[in-house]
């Protein structure tokens, strides 16, 4: 039985799911995780301390010595501050193109996905939370009353991910960038180890021609559908689940 409100939110490369789970969990005033980042936080040192990607064992080793640690923060910039180590990553760090080139290779690998599954779990047994991802819904939290599985068209996916990396001064090709996001859909899907896959009983949200309001009003229809009473009772029953674990 759940303790805690758990909203499950899985997706694809690119098809907004972190930028929407944010704001879902600012709206209901519960905590957020982004689960793809403690893969990239990995990737990233992986990178810095030229492990190889596909040595299982030497990746293990490396996060046995720099456990990656989150701690769920609604004021920092990802709503949450994410440790490799002693060393705390920033959103730069983690959402580069080498590392977005990797993080797939990083995340097939079974032992590190072990690790990772029951370190979310144990943020999700903390309280309320929204929580995105690949697996969420089907693996992570498999009991959670809320599952949605957004996607968009590879057109669409493209353009967005364009328009973030312009924002931040990268400059990438349309062509280059549609073949990182189908190569990432294809690694995603084929994966042995938790593939990305829509749950038997979530929600299917096509986020091609919504705008990213549009589709945090569907989830939050969703959640608390009818009246603003109904709503109320949901976000009080969150806030309830927190202020218990914090007396306890």
């Amino acid at each position: 039985m759940l303790n805690h409100l758990q909203i499950a939110i899985d997706g694809p490369a690119a098809s907004g799911k972190t930028t929407v789970a944010r704001l879902v969990a600012d709206r209901l005033h519960v905590l957020y995780l982004d689960t793809g980042a403690m893969y990239r936080a990995l990737a990233y040192l992986a990178l810095r301390t030229q492990t190889e990607l596909d040595n299982e064992r030497a990746l293990v080793r490396l996060c046995e010595q720099h456990p990656i640690r989150v701690v769920l923060d609604r004021n920092a910039p990802l709503g949450f501050r994410i440790f490799g180590g002693a060393i705390e990553l920033v959103q730069a760090q983690l959402e580069s193109p080498e590392v977005t080139a990797v993080v797939s290779t990083i995340a097939a690998h079974a032992r590190l996905r072990e690790a990772m599954v029951n370190e979310q779990r144990n943020i999700a047994a903390e309280g309320p939370v929204v929580m995105a991802g690949r697996d969420i819904g089907t693996v992570v939290l498999p009991d959670a009353p809320f599952k949605i599985f957004l996607t968009a068209s590879v057109q669409a996916r493209v353009a967005r991910r364009r328009a973030q990396l312009e924002a931040a001064g990268v400059d990438v090709s349309r062509h280059e960038l549609t073949q990182e996001i189908e190569e990432r859909d294809r690694l995603d899907e084929n994966r042995k180890i938790s593939p990305l896959r829509k749950a038997a009983d979530a929600h299917v949200i096509d986020s091609s021609e919504l705008s990213v309001e549009e589709v945090v009003e569907r989830i939050c229809e969703i959640v608390t559908p009818g009246d603003a009473s109904t709503s109320s009772a949901v976000l009080r029953q969150a806030q309830d689940d927190k202020l218990q674990d914090d007396n306890m």
